[in-house]
C-alpha cells in the first residue's frame, strides 16, 4: 500500500489546522495510507531534532509533505532543526525517489512563504527527493489557492479569532494539495 506522511509543526495552530486538511486530503485517496507526525519543540534539544523514532517512520514512506509556519521569512526553527536532522538520510540516499511537497502559514497574504516553500524544496532537492507543487488555479469559486502560490499549499490566520482559524479557502487548498500527492504517489508506486 501507498503511504504518504505529513509532518509538521505549528505553533499557534494554525499551521496544525492545515495539516489536518492536508491529512485529510491524503486519505481521501483510495489505497492511500496516511499518517501525520507533528513536530514537538520537546523534540529540539541543544538545538537539534532529537527523534529517531520519526525519522524511521519517515523512511518507510513513499511520499512525505512537510509543513511548518513561516517566522521571520522562513522556516519555524523546530521545522529547521528537523530538516538538519535528515542529514544521515542524505548520506545513505534513504529518501532518495520519494515524492516530497510542502505547506506553509504566515500572517500576512505574503509574509515572503515563498521562501519557505523555497527552503522546504532545497532540502528534499539534497535528499534527491521529487517535489510535487500545487495545481489549483487561484481564480476559481471555491476559494482555494486564493494566495495563488504552485509551489506548495500556502495559508494565512483569521486574526481576532478565540481560537484558531483559517482564511476562507485555505484548508481546502490544503485538503486538494494532500490529495494530488496521494494521487501521484499512488501512480507512481502501481506504475500506471
Amino acid at each position: 500500500m501507498t503511504t504518504v506522511a505529513v509532518v509538521y509543526h505549528s505553533d499557534s495552530g494554525t499551521t496544525k489546522l492545515m495539516a489536518e486538511g492536508v491529512h485529510e486530503g491524503v486519505a481521501s485517496v483510495a489505497g492511500v495510507k496516511a499518517q501525520l507526525y507533528v513536530i514537538e519543540r520537546s523534540e529540539i534539544i541543544e538545538g537539534h531534532f532529537q527523534n529517531e523514532a520519526l525519522l524511521d517512520s519517515l523512511d518507510a514512506a513513499d511520499a512525505i509533505i512537510f509543513g511548518c509556519p513561516t517566522f521571520m521569512g522562513d522556516v519555524s526553527g523546530p521545522m529547521k532543526a528537523f530538516l538538519d536532522a535528515t542529514l544521515q538520510r542524505w548520506y545513505a540516499h534513504a529518501w532518495s525517489g520519494k515524492l516530497a511537497a510542502g505547506f506553509t502559514i504566515s500572517g500576512t497574504p505574503s509574509g515572503d512563504k515563498l521562501n519557505s516553500l523555497q527552503s522546504l524544496i532545497t532540502c528534499s532537492m539534497q535528499l534527491g527527493m521529487i517535489w510535487v507543487g500545487l495545481d489549483q488555479n487561484p481564480v476559481n469559486r471555491e476559494g482555494r489557492n486564493r494566495l495563488g502560490f504552485y509551489l506548495g499549499a500556502g495559508g494565512q490566520p483569521v486574526y481576532g479569532s478565540d481560537e484558531p482559524r483559517l482564511q476562507d479557502g485555505d484548508r481546502e487548498t490544503g485538503v486538494a494539495h494532500g490529495a494530488r500527492v496521494a494521487q501521484i504517489a499512488k501512480q507512481l508506486g502501481s506504475g500506471a
